[in-house]
């Protein structure tokens, strides 16, 4: 069951970076405007920020197992979709379907919670929750491969059978869940959410291309946040919410998302950045000349040593706490930053780097779900778990958006070349840096120990769903 879920985990996550490769010829090979062409990532990104909390909130309520595998046929449909695409429009199709199996790996999450012994629970949920940086940062080199190789339609090919096997898997290997919330679901708080996310992010996203005063990332913005404040008072409202508010606002989860949101930022930029280092010309005097498949190479320690810091995170959550865990995965982060702003002239210093980084997030990564689900009844653990998985990508937005304002204004030319300047570089790990520790003071706020569930708790709740509500240890 573990292998399962980690290896379905695997497979949605590198859904998310896998045409990055492509994205410098997709103009081309769509024939249309840079622009436009950025479409084909970017609906990735909202599709999966739209899908994740109501695919995890209906498998509380249908099923975790059934959503899984809903969610891995999307999958394969998109890659369909996508290796039959021949124009920009198909594709957008196929990405925004692959988009939304990221949901995949809070269910999976959850679906540990219930069938596992709490023994063993520690470091199962570290490895899965670590297989969504893992499977972006491994996959990418293959990606690049098939890129530079072989026709880029059979990237959805690789795309397609991977998210077949994984249903195969699901299909023999994960029961059926047993534990289901009552209520029914809410339509109207999912397409306001969707609206809502849809709204902030397309606005951070596109900022830099629309322009940060433009009216439509104004728009975008403010309709978005009005829409997701109206959205917040009607959840209040209603008896059977998308989103249990009343759970989101204890302190613990609060503030374990609010750090998640730190944590995507500063994984992201490692993503961002030290790949248009590798990649840049020499002859600017600050870029290391390295092809694209190389580039991906030097990124992939950070995925495997991710992987590798998931038993120590566990031993660790078991003698000192999931706090600590976490506190400690964003320190070290916060480090490799600023090591980075000194060491940026080597392609061993961005190994270096992005091994650090990817340490720090394997730490970071294992905490946060054994956090929220120590602080959330077992009825709310999907919901809970996909919230937190939005946060981490509502961070990874803003790192995109940020640091390409910052890289872009920091410009060095080379002939026809013009790539960031050093300084530029050293501009973005310093912001990277400083995300990082602002993650550092959330996360020494989050309580050590967490009152348990009664019905005291959450005045409002009646005594059938009082009785599900389960007791949370932690350190």
């Amino acid at each position: 069951m573990v292998f399962t879920l980690a290896f379905t985990g695997l497979v949605t996550a590198f859904m998310m970076t896998l045409l990055t490769p492509l994205v410098p010829s997709l103009p081309g090979i769509l024939n249309v405007s840079a622009e436009d062409s950025q479409w084909a990532v970017t609906v990735t990104l909202l599709a999966a920020a739209v899908a994740t909390p109501i695919a995890g909130r209906l498998g509380d309520l249908y099923g975790k197992r059934r959503m899984v595998l809903l969610l891995l046929v999307l999958v394969l449909a998109g890659s369909v979709v996508a290796f039959f695409a021949d124009g920009l429009l198909p594709l957008i199709v196929g990405r925004a379907l692959q988009g939304a199996g990221i949901g995949v790996i809070p269910l999976g999450i959850s679906i540990l919670r219930d069938v596992l012994h709490r023994d063993r629970l520690g470091g199962a949920v570290a490895l899965v929750s670590a297989t969504l940086g893992v499977g972006g940062a491994v996959g990418l080199p293959v990606a690049a491969a098939i890129s530079q190789y072989l026709d880029w339609h059979f990237l959805f090919v690789l795309s397609g059978l991977l998210a077949a096997v994984g249903f195969v898997l699901v299909l023999v290997f994960i029961p059926v869940s047993t534990l289901r919330a009552s209520g029914s679901f809410d339509v109207l708080g999912a397409i306001g959410l969707g609206v809502a996310l849809v709204g902030i992010l397309l606005g951070i996203s596109k900022g830099n291309s629309w322009g940060w005063d433009s009216p439509l990332t104004l728009g975008c913005l403010g309709g978005g946040l009005l829409v997701l404040i109206l959205w917040g008072v009607f959840e209040r409202r209603i008896a059977s919410p998308l989103i249990d508010l009343r759970v989101a606002a204890r302190r613990t989860v609060l503030l374990t998302n609010l750090a998640s949101v730190t944590v995507g930022f500063a994984f992201f930029a490692s993503t961002v950045v030290l790949p248009q280092l590798l990649e840049a010309p020499p002859e600017t005097g600050v870029g290391l000349g390295q092809p694209m498949l190389v580039a991906s190479l030097c990124l992939m320690p950070s995925g495997l040593v991710m992987w590798a810091m998931s038993p120590l995170a566990t031993r660790l959550t078991r003698a000192r706490g999931a706090r600590t865990s976490l506190v400690l995965g964003i320190a070290v982060i916060a480090v490799a930053y600023l090591i980075a702003v000194f060491l940026m002239t080597e392609i061993w210093h961005m190994v270096l780097i992005a091994t650090a980084v990817g340490a720090g997030v394997g730490f970071a990564y294992a905490a946060m779900p054994t956090l929220i689900m120590a602080a959330v009844p077992a009825t709310e653990t999907a919901a809970s778990n996909s919230l937190n998985s939005v946060m981490r990508t509502l961070g990874s937005t803003l790192a995109s958006a940020v640091l390409g304002v910052v890289l872009a204004s920091h410009l060095i030319g080379s002939g026809e070349t013009a790539t960031p300047s050093s300084q530029g570089f050293q501009l973005a790990f310093i912001i990277s840096g400083a995300a990082a520790v602002a993650g550092v003071l959330i996360a020494v706020f989050i309580p050590r120990h967490h009152r348990a569930y009664t019905k005291a708790s959450i005045p409002d709740a009646d005594d059938t769903r009082a009785a599900d509500l389960s007791k949370a240890v932690d350190r």
